[in-house]
Formats: structure tokens, C-alpha cells, sequence
């Protein structure tokens, strides 16, 4: 029932305009699911499914659209090229300006690749600090996701 329940849930992101977990929740009450918010929202945080402005600048749901990386145990960047603003290195640090809201999604991608030259990752509303352990890995890691964007 959960695996089906959430590929609708994946089909319904894929195929309408879906802004908030209420509009989710009710659309697959409709299709049959008696669902409460709250597992709508624990399906969307198992699919990776993220929030991210369309092409009206309207707030949506939306499915990650391709792998970040080959290799990196599926880490879905596909929207990282959007949301993206700037990418700058200062010591082991790196600073990473985002959309409005899209902070913390990035950096636990960016957390979930596993990288041992990444410590960790801060996020605020639009601004992520990736800590790394020197000055070189935190160059290697900013060009790294520079090619990405």
C-alpha cells in the first residue's frame, strides 16, 4: 500500500501543480489513500522531494531531475543549476548563496554525498557554509560544485 501510495504521490507531482502537503494530501484522499499530513510529509522527505519556484515563480513541488553525481550513491543535484546563485571559497570554507528557502535542501545533498573532504554543512534561509578540512579540499570541493551549476 506504501509503495503504491507514493508512486501516485510521484505521479501527481509529476503531472499537477501541487503548492502545498494540503493539496497533496487532499488529491490522494481522492485517489483513495486515507492519508494525514503527516505522512505526507514523510513521504516527501523519503522521495527527496523538494519545493522550488516554476517557471511563474509560483512555489511547487517537484521531483529532483537528474543525478548530481555518477557514483554518488543516487544524490539528486539535478536542481542545484536553478536554485544556485553563487559558489565562493574563503580558507576551508565555501559560501554558497541560494533561492529564497532552498538552502537547507541543498546542503543535506550536499551533506549526503559522503565526502571526507567535507566536515559539514550550515544552512540558513538562502546561504549554506560548507566547512572542509583545508584550504585546498575546500578549492577542489568549490570547483567541484561549480560544474554543476
Amino acid at each position: 500500500m506504501k509503495k503504491r501510495r507514493q508512486d501516485d504521490l510521484v505521479s501527481l507531482i509529476h503531472n499537477e501543480k501541487i503548492r502545498t502537503q494540503e493539496e497533496l494530501t487532499e488529491r490522494l484522499s481522492q485517489l483513495g489513500y486515507p492519508v494525514t499530513q503527516a505522512t505526507v510529509s514523510r513521504d516527501i522527505k523519503e522521495l527527496k522531494i523538494i519545493k522550488t519556484t516554476d517557471e511563474n515563480g509560483d512555489m511547487c513541488y517537484c521531483m529532483p531531475k537528474s543525478d548530481f553525481s555518477a557514483g554518488q550513491g543516487g544524490t539528486h543535484f539535478g536542481f542545484f543549476k536553478s536554485l544556485v546563485h553563487s559558489v565562493a571559497v574563503s580558507l576551508n570554507m565555501i559560501v554558497i548563496h541560494t533561492a529564497a528557502g532552498m538552502a537547507q535542501g541543498i546542503a543535506a545533498s550536499i551533506d549526503r554525498l559522503g565526502r571526507a573532504d567535507i566536515l559539514g554543512t550550515i544552512a540558513g534561509d538562502d546561504t549554506i557554509m560548507v566547512v572542509c578540512r583545508s584550504a585546498e579540499e575546500s578549492k577542489s570541493v568549490a570547483d567541484y560544485l561549480k560544474t554543476h551549476l
